[in-house]
């Protein structure tokens, strides 16, 4: 097939496809957990992260993953002081995030290195970014299965769990932080903006079908893989943007998913 015959579509895929597996199992938790826009702030104080690396001259997707890891612990800690209005954290960090990037954008020399991490550049993915996101991929992937009973627990009755003997400080903290290094890493690819539908949306439509939860995870994976390979190959072929093709053929398949469930209820 054409697509493979070039190193960069190969890479592509590649990386798309570890992403596409370890967002959604990432974004079950989250969305059961009720913060479905964390990966909204996240991604983008991940802008402002990217903006400091430019000027400092380091790796934009390092400067992402320090700034995504702050802005996370960031949320934990105002939801803390303001439990009964949780949502207010995920404001505030997304403001102060898109405030900094706004701020130092105007000092980046390169606005088109820049202006890749809005909507991604899956295709322009470096040898060291591969391999970055496969060891980052493959850490989240085994702690997500190790931490797999304790995530279940906390996203339905995080008190319950702590009274069971759940540590839900220390599994809170270091889940925490695989959302961070997961949207960082996922910024490069399918773009700040968009990162957090890659997140949510698999989840909606394993929602659908699935009937326990270990099946919303794996139908979540099997989902985000599936938006992955078929937006990468519109994109391709069609000349389209390839995080924004990938997004919205989950939406597609979404709607198409409560049409399809509508008709076999009646």
């Amino acid at each position: 097939m054409e697509i493979f015959q070039y190193a960069f579509m190969r890479r592509a895929f590649i990386v798309g496809i570890i992403l596409a597996i370890i967002i959604p199992c990432i974004g079950v938790i989250v969305v059961l957990k009720r913060l479905s826009m964390m990966g909204d702030a996240l991604s983008h104080s991940s802008l402002a992260g990217v903006t400091i690396g430019l000027l400092m001259g380091i790796n934009p997707v390092l400067g992402a993953m320090i700034s995504c890891i702050i802005a996370a612990f960031g949320i934990e800690v105002i939801r803390k002081k303001v439990p009964q209005h949780a949502e207010i954290a995920i404001a505030i960090i997304m403001s102060t995030g898109i405030g900094i990037a706004g701020v130092l954008s105007g000092f980046v020399k390169n606005t088109a290195n820049f202006n890749s991490f809005l909507f991604g550049s899956i295709v322009a993915i470096s040898d060291f970014e591969l391999y970055m996101v496969m060891i980052i991929g493959l850490i989240v992937l085994i702690t997500f299965i190790l931490l797999y009973k304790e995530l279940f627990f906390m996203s339905f009755n995080e008190k319950g769990a702590e009274l069971a003997g759940v540590p839900v400080g220390l599994v809170n903290g270091i889940f925490t932080v695989l959302v961070a290094i997961t949207v960082a890493i996922a910024a490069r690819t399918v773009g700040s903006l968009i990162v957090s539908s890659m997140m949510v949306v698999p989840v909606a439509c394993a929602m659908q079908w699935a009937k326990s939860y270990k099946q919303t995870v794996m139908y979540s994976a099997l989902f985000g893989v599936l938006f992955m390979i078929v937006g990468l190959f519109l994109a391709y072929y069609v000349g389209l943007k390839p995080g924004g093709t990938i997004v919205l053929t989950g939406v597609a398949t979404f709607v198409i998913s409560l049409v399809i469930k509508k008709v076999i209820k009646r």
